[in-house]
């Protein structure tokens, strides 16, 4: 009886180290397909990021007229799309730089024309996603979509304010949606103040977002020349860019830590007379990432 039961328990310690090492195998792969699955799902490994086209200020207004004219966007459809696509950028920044993730503190700042408008939709999915978003919204955009936007955001107890003259640096996040690709120079003087705030972040302390063109920037030249020059516009220079539709000829002098692109909802045919060349979004992603610089 004790050999028996000297065996039998044998047996079912060998039968478990078998278990084991099959549950251990199999939890292992199963580790390594999500590992590789998430990188994939920010990682875009399509090798048509190279081959990718820049869009000039023009060829970016026509693409945009043709989504309203010929494809029967509307502008509030693709401004939700967009905005959505953002403050999904953002949130998966987070997973790159723990500076980006949720609770923080955002300022996002508004523009009047549809750059602060997706601003005010990225705004509320901030909102959903955990963070605590304030809008800085000195000049608001006319007409009813605005309207509604700004309705939206102030339903959800989304703060706005009006000026730079509050204290801003309690954000410790700050969306850049000031100007979008119709953006011209020379600067107008209401907008001073806040391209010299967004000028003299401290990006060891804050993280500064922008949306499809960094504000003042030229959308094909990049940046303004001189830095020293008192009458030119204040440089800014964000941590992170969030390219819409495609990217604009002036992402190729980013030199930040994030690119991503967003914006998916442009037809095939479309991206093909325009020979955009666009990467795939991978599985159902609202983003991905096109660089990444520690």
């Amino acid at each position: 009886m004790k050999f028996l039961r000297f065996v039998n328990h044998h047996l079912i310690s060998i039968n478990f180290r078998k278990i084991d090492h099959k549950f251990l195998l199999w939890s292992y792969n199963l580790n390594l397909n999500f590992l590789t699955s998430m990188k994939r799902s920010i990682f875009n490994d399509n090798n048509n990021i190279s081959q990718m086209k820049f869009l000039s200020q023009t060829e970016a207004i026509a693409v945009d007229q043709e989504l309203f004219n010929e494809y029967q966007f509307s502008v509030d459809q693709l401004m939700e799309l967009a905005g959505l696509s953002v403050a999904s950028a953002i949130y998966k920044s987070g997973s790159l730089d723990s500076f980006y993730k949720p609770p923080r503190s955002v300022l996002i700042i508004c523009g009047p024309g549809n750059n602060g408008g997706d601003g005010l939709v990225v705004a509320r999915h901030l909102k959903h996603f955990g963070y605590q978003p304030v809008i800085l919204y000195p000049k608001q955009g006319k007409g009813q979509l605005f309207a509604n936007l700004v309705n939206q955001c102030k339903r959800m107890d989304i703060e706005f304010i009006n000026n730079v003259d509050n204290n801003l640096d309690r954000y410790e996040l700050i969306v850049d949606a000031l100007f979008g690709f119709s953006y011209k120079p020379p600067l107008r003087p209401e907008s001073r103040p806040i391209l010299e705030y967004l000028a003299r972040i401290d990006h060891q302390q804050k993280r500064l977002i922008s949306i499809d063109i960094p504000s003042g920037w030229h959308v094909e030249q990049g940046p303004p020349s001189s830095e020293n020059d008192q009458s030119s516009t204040p440089i800014i220079k964000p941590d992170c860019l969030i390219s819409l539709t495609a990217p604009k000829k002036c992402a190729k002098y980013f030199h930040g830590q994030l690119h991503w692109l967003g914006g998916r909802f442009v037809p095939q045919s479309l991206a093909r007379k325009y020979q955009l060349n666009l990467p795939d979004y991978p599985n159902d992603e609202q983003c991905l990432l096109i660089n990444f610089s520690k």
